[in-house]
């Protein structure tokens, strides 16, 4: 490659890194995951597109897509909050395990019987996909707030149920007899034991290592926690474990362990998931042929309809039942079950084993996951509207902001809105009661900021700022919601201190 053709290649990425960025907007006001606009810069740029680039190396795809997938997990990890994700793990891994058990036996039954697909492609499909996609739901998802309890599931099982998939998907794509069911399950077993134990390995000896290690520069911190993190990875699969499983681990014990520089290492890992998405999904658009997609339009769509209304719903139902949860939640999570990144990027490998018929395999999970997302995604809000799931708008929220004093004091910034109908509303400061250690410090009210007296009352609409030392971050947002829901007299009338 020339220099003048290498200057070329770094103006078109750069082009299409921006009109990708400028569409995370144009995503976040339709409701859309932003996946399909990142799908459609590659399409667009694609064969049978106005770029007319032709790119056909699968091989080169999942590879990429792999290490985007273990960025993105990362990612993922380290924002998982562990207080929120502990009550729902195991409802989030009997789904990820048996969930992901009877969607792949319905969805192939579906393809085989209705479609008419061999049992290996439909198997492959089955498989590939029964993985949900973090990105995707919670680009939605987070629009409206939700019981801790739903997003701690779906959370949970979009970090946990990609590594059997993983270990099923490659399973089928095998030349040669698949191995029995019996022997499938020991191997996702051994797979993931052995992902899971140094994946937390990892995770606690880097935390400490970081705790304990004073580096030269503040910049290197979150350099060296997407490293621990990634070599979680590198560490469970030339262990024959699930590297997935083990990347999604240990960052999510780094996430909990109260690193230092936390702020500038959670927004560095935020950029790195975006690049990684906006990377692969952008390639996966640019693998796909167009004009090949109109054959296998129906049968994706016949297909997408049996595992949204049939099998989704079944493994929810089947998988919950031990932990009697309410129906209203478990019919959110059944049409939450969005698909990625993930099913498209699994799908090129039975492409790159060479088995028969995957190009068609490709194409149906190509098309499947982009209509089915147009679907769901839109109406996922105004379901959980409709099934009265809305979670608490009175929330506190952490601002990532990095300030050496706060390092030091182990202190948090906690923004906290007064929407309509709380009851905060005509509450004085003082009478907030917050614990020793965290304070007012600021008051937002109608576009203008004010340092607040203890005499202030407070009024719908403000944003309060808080400063908490880290012992009462919680209980600090306890007060505060507390108040929001009961008034000056919270606690005294019973209803949470």
């Amino acid at each position: 490659m020339t220099v003048h053709q290498l200057n070329e290649l770094m103006l078109v990425c750069s082009l299409v890194l921006l009109v990708a960025v400028a569409a995370v907007r144009v995503s976040s006001r339709s409701g859309l995951p932003s996946l399909l606009i990142y799908l459609g810069i590659g399409v667009a740029i694609g064969q049978d597109g106005i770029g007319n680039v032709v790119f056909d190396n699968a091989e080169l795809t999942q590879v990429i897509g792999y290490a985007a997938l273990v960025v993105i997990l990362a990612e993922g990890g380290l924002g998982t909050k562990w207080k929120q994700i502990r009550p729902a793990l195991p409802a989030a891994i009997v789904l990820s395990l048996v969930g992901v058990a009877i969607s792949v036996g319905v969805t192939a039954a579906g393809a085989h019987y209705l479609v008419g697909l061999d049992w290996r492609q439909s198997l492959l499909i089955g498989a590939v996909v029964s993985s949900t996609d973090a990105a995707a739901v919670f680009s939605v998802l987070r629009k409206v707030p939700l019981p801790a309890r739903v997003t701690g599931v779906l959370e949970a099982e979009s970090g946990f149920n990609d590594a059997p998939v993983v270990i099923l998907v490659v399973a089928f794509a095998t030349l040669g007899p698949v191995d029995p069911w019996y022997m499938l399950i020991g191997k996702i077993a051994l797979e993931l034991a052995i992902g899971a134990a140094i994946g937390l390995a990892v995770g606690f000896l880097g935390a400490y290592g970081l705790r304990h290690v004073a580096l030269p520069a503040s910049g290197l911190y979150p350099i060296a926690v997407m490293a621990i993190a990634v070599s979680a990875y590198a560490a469970g699969a030339l262990a024959h474990g699930s590297g997935f499983l083990a990347v999604y681990l240990a960052a999510m014990v780094l996430g909990n362990a109260k690193l230092p520089h936390w702020p500038a290492t959670r927004g560095f890992a935020d950029g790195l998931g975006w690049i990684a998405q906006i990377g692969m999904f952008v390639l996966l658009g640019l693998l796909v042929t167009p004009h090949e997609l109109v054959h296998d339009f129906w049968p994706a769509v016949v297909i997408g309809l049996v595992l949204t209304t049939v099998a989704r719903p079944l493994e929810v139902f089947v998988s919950l039942l031990p932990f009697r949860l309410p129906w209203q939640e478990q019919a959110l999570m059944s049409w939450a079950g969005l698909r990625g990144a993930v099913p498209i990027i699994l799908a090129t490998i039975p492409m790159v084993s060479g088995i028969e018929g995957s190009d068609r395999v490709f194409n149906i999970v190509f098309v499947l996951v982009v209509v089915y997302t147009l679907v769901q995604g839109p109406t996922l809000p105004w379901l959980a509207r409709k099934l009265e799931l809305g979670g608490p708008a009175d929330t506190a929220a952490d601002l990532g902001i990095e300030s050496a004093p706060l390092e030091k004091l182990r202190g948090h910034l906690l923004s906290f809105a007064i929407p309509a109908g709380s009851r905060m509303h005509g509450v004085e400061v003082s009478e907030l009661r917050l614990p020793a250690g965290a304070s007012v410090t600021l008051v937002v009210r109608d576009g203008k900021s004010f340092v607040p007296l203890p005499s202030t009352v407070l009024r719908r609409g403000d944003e309060l700022l808080v400063v908490a030392t880290d012992p009462v971050r919680d209980a600090a947002e306890a007060r505060l919601r507390a108040v929001a829901r009961g008034g000056k007299l919270a606690g005294w009338l019973g209803t949470g201190s």
